[in-house]
């Protein structure tokens, strides 16, 4: 296992080099042990308490921490400097064929950047990133990855009293817009450039001898974004603070808070508790994606005129309509287009929002539809029998003009809809037995989350309806 950190080298200025700060009493509670396969980790790394790396206390050979300073605007306001208030980048792994990985520790302590933080995570925020970026993964959500769990006694202060832990983060790049706000706010041209240099040499290395690289760069961008946000609606995905510092340049989906994917289908859900005004509801993602795009096209100014960053940005909506329409079809099992589809789906959400139908059981149920069956089994999820009834034999009529079987449609559908989706009620379950030090739950779900396409007894209980306090939790950023 060989580790560097082009970052360290080659972006001098843009970071402060310091080691993470060790958990009091830190032990390893648990890690993703297919994603150590994937990164061909030894075993050793996690025997016992496991290696010192996993909770701060040690660095593998080649590892150069650092913490990295970005700006952004959050809900929507300028908020100047922000950074790796939290976080360490130690170093990048390089893999066989040429790759890089970066290991990024959640939890590592105060850095120049905390501001008024305590530079720590806690248990409950922790569990629900390695969760939620597993779970994102196996959905074929572009996202970071996690790696690893450390827990300790030490206490960390947030509504109440928690536990520290850390998060072993994994990515491909930690590059987002707020990067390239940050030098354009604080009058550094150059390092916009040299950033934007940096992104294209390790990861667009094919857009490197291109004269219009920058205009490849940034629409690639812009459509990598509108991909993420497609995939987020057609799943029912919020993550709830969708602020420029938080957004991927890769089209990765970062920094888990306060996210929730939908239970009942209300298309303005806000899973933030602390977003008063709505701003990251469901149904805002794709206008904020777009919000968040425009302030990265400004800070690349620099670089593009006017024209080629419109003409970068007017990538965003086709992009995001072709493949939300493309996943919403498969969802319906509409193989083909016809301009009936989006009446067809359009009315169906309108029953759901009506009826606050489960989002994602709703879909899965679907997914058994017999074309030569009057009656559909979902039927009994509807109170108004006769409004389904009527959108019923509008969609059944709809498939048997496409002339394909039952079974084709069926496995379209059943590998567009899942039976399993991280709830925040599952979430809050194995918090509370990762607080008491047990993983019993966190393995069984970690398993299910692997296999979220599949009808499996053995997780049977993940796929039904949430309990009714299990709707009714508050997340807020500290989670």
């Amino acid at each position: 296992m060989q580790f560097n950190n082009t970052w360290y080298h080659e972006l001098a200025g843009t970071y402060t080099a310091l080691k993470p700060t060790p958990l009091e009493g830190g032990r390893l509670l648990y890690h993703n042990a297919p994603l150590a396969a994937e990164m061909a980790l030894d075993a050793s790394l996690f025997a016992g308490d496991g290696h010192g790396v996993w909770y701060g206390e040690d660095l593998l050979p080649g590892m150069q921490p650092l913490a990295q300073v970005y700006s952004g605007h959050q809900f929507g306001v300028w908020a100047g400097q922000l950074g790796d208030g939290r976080g360490i980048l130690l170093g990048e792994q390089q893999l066989p064929g040429g790759d890089k990985l970066d290991w990024h520790l959640k939890g590592a302590g105060l850095t120049p950047y905390s501001r008024m933080g305590d530079g720590r995570a806690v248990i409950r925020s922790t569990v629900r990133e390695f969760l939620a970026s597993e779970a994102m993964h196996h959905l074929g959500i572009p996202t970071t990855r996690a790696l690893s769990i450390a827990i300790s006694d030490e206490p960390v202060r947030r509504e109440t009293t928690e536990r520290g832990a850390m998060l072993m983060r994994i990515a491909q790049s930690h590059l987002r817009f707020g990067h390239f706000e940050h030098f354009f706010y604080s009058g550094q041209p150059e390092k916009v450039q040299q950033l934007a240099d940096y992104a294209i040499h390790h990861h667009w290395p094919e857009l490197a001898s291109q004269a219009d690289r920058y205009l490849l760069w940034f629409s690639d961008i812009v459509k990598r974004t509108a991909r993420l946000i497609a995939l987020w609606q057609s799943l029912g995905f919020a993550h709830g603070v969708m602020n420029t510092d938080n957004m991927s340049i890769l089209g990765l989906t970062m920094d888990y808070g306060p996210y929730g994917f939908l239970d009942d289908y209300q298309p303005d859900f806000i899973c933030n508790h602390s977003d008063y005004q709505g701003r990251y509801a469901f149904n805002n993602q794709p206008t904020i994606g777009l919000w968040n795009l425009n302030r990265l096209a400004h800070a690349l100014s620099g670089l593009l005129t006017t024209e080629q960053l419109k003409q970068g940005l007017g990538e965003y909506e086709p992009e995001l309509m072709r493949l939300w329409g493309e996943r919403m079809r498969a969802r319906l099992g509409l193989l083909t287009a016809d301009e009936q589809d989006n009446a067809i789906l359009s009315d169906l959400l309108a029953l759901m929002a009506q009826e606050r139908s489960d989002y994602t059981r709703t879909f899965r149920l679907l997914s058994n539809t017999q074309q030569q069956e009057s009656r559909s089994a979902l039927r009994d999820e509807f109170i108004d029998r006769e409004a389904f009834d009527g959108w019923y034999q509008r969609y059944r009529q709809r498939l048997l003009q496409e002339e394909r079987t039952d079974e084709e449609r069926q496995r379209v559908m059943k590998a567009a809809n899942p039976a399993v989706v991280l709830r925040n009620y599952l979430a809050q379950q194995v918090i509370e037995e990762a607080e008491r030090g047990e993983t019993a739950l966190l393995q069984r779900l970690h398993q299910a989350l692997q296999h979220p396409y599949s009808d499996n007894p053995a997780w049977e209980e993940f796929p039904r309806r949430p309990p009714d306090w299990g709707k009714t939790l508050e997340v807020s950023c500290s989670s």
